[in-house]
């Protein structure tokens, strides 16, 4: 099976009550993992990479690796551009292949967010492509991750509307006490703010900075608009941790053998946000 419009995904979900959850995934192992452990629990998903990973795989070549792995499995998979940083960029996926984009303008001043959303948004209908923007700025909660920067703006409701309404995207990304990376403390997220966000637009909601949220949390935030997760984190700590006690160990494993058994690790933690959004069983 191909991939799916990311919007068909959301949509589903927006209407029933639960969130796809977004896995960073940069190259065949990744993305055959996640696909394999969504297979099993029948959930949909959505496959994301952008330009922190493309220094190992340009957008073209990470575009045909997915087209290439996906055809084995039959469940629902957008390929998503995460935190595009240009038009061009944007373009360049959608040519490629992706049925989703992200044009990240949020630090950006209000005016030239909105000036390049709609030109993404004119290109990407016109070829059935998903385009999420985001409005408020999530930043960084460590200095590893290449996602946001080092403050965090939240959303304002009103401005979100506006927003939605000028530029025309299928999906919004909020800022909502939400940040990218590893929590050194559990995030305090403004409930408050995400519901007058729901209020104001109708189109579905994206929370970014998934990996570390606590359940309830997480659970609170879906009923109240969220319908994509976006996990990254979690995936690459546990990689991290699998090579670290392989180098600790009295042998060194081949390296393909290391790496197999660190991709591995991350099948927990992928099957852990498919439950924990809702996703299993929905396809």
């Amino acid at each position: 099976m191909g991939f799916v419009p990311m919007h068909a995904l959301l949509a589903d979900a927006a209407a029933r009550g639960y969130a796809v959850p977004s896995f960073c995934a940069w190259n065949a192992e990744t993305m055959i993992t996640v696909l394999r452990v969504a297979a099993d629990l029948r959930s949909p998903v959505i496959l994301m990479n952008g330009p922190g990973e493309f220094p190992l795989l340009a957008a073209r070549h990470m575009a045909a690796v997915a087209e290439a792995v996906v055809r084995w499995f039959s469940q629902p998979v957008a390929l998503h551009l995460d935190h595009g940083d240009s038009v061009p960029l944007a373009r360049e996926c959608m040519e490629a292949g992706y049925t989703s984009v992200m044009l990240d303008y949020s630090r950006r001043p209000y005016a030239e967010n909105v000036t390049a959303m709609r030109e993404v948004v004119g290109r990407a209908h016109a070829r059935g492509v998903t385009v999420e923007g985001e409005l408020g700025h999530v930043g960084r909660a460590d200095a590893i991750t290449t996602e946001g920067g080092a403050v965090s703006t939240l959303t304002e409701p009103d401005e979100a509307a506006a927003y939605v309404a000028q530029t025309g995207i299928d999906a919004l990304a909020v800022s909502i006490g939400n940040a990218h990376g590893q929590y050194t403390k559990l995030p305090q997220l403004d409930f408050h703010r995400l519901a007058q966000i729901r209020a104001a637009v109708s189109i579905p909601l994206v929370l970014h900075g998934g990996s570390g949220t606590p359940e309830d949390d997480l659970r609170r935030v879906i009923a109240l608009g969220i319908a994509k997760v976006n996990v990254a984190t979690e995936l690459t700590s546990a990689m991290r941790q699998s090579l670290a006690a392989e180098s600790r160990g009295p042998e060194r494993l081949w390296f393909p053998v290391a790496q197999a058994q660190a991709t591995e690790a991350m099948a927990p933690v992928i099957e852990k946000w498919i439950r924990w959004t809702g996703a299993a069983g929905r396809a």
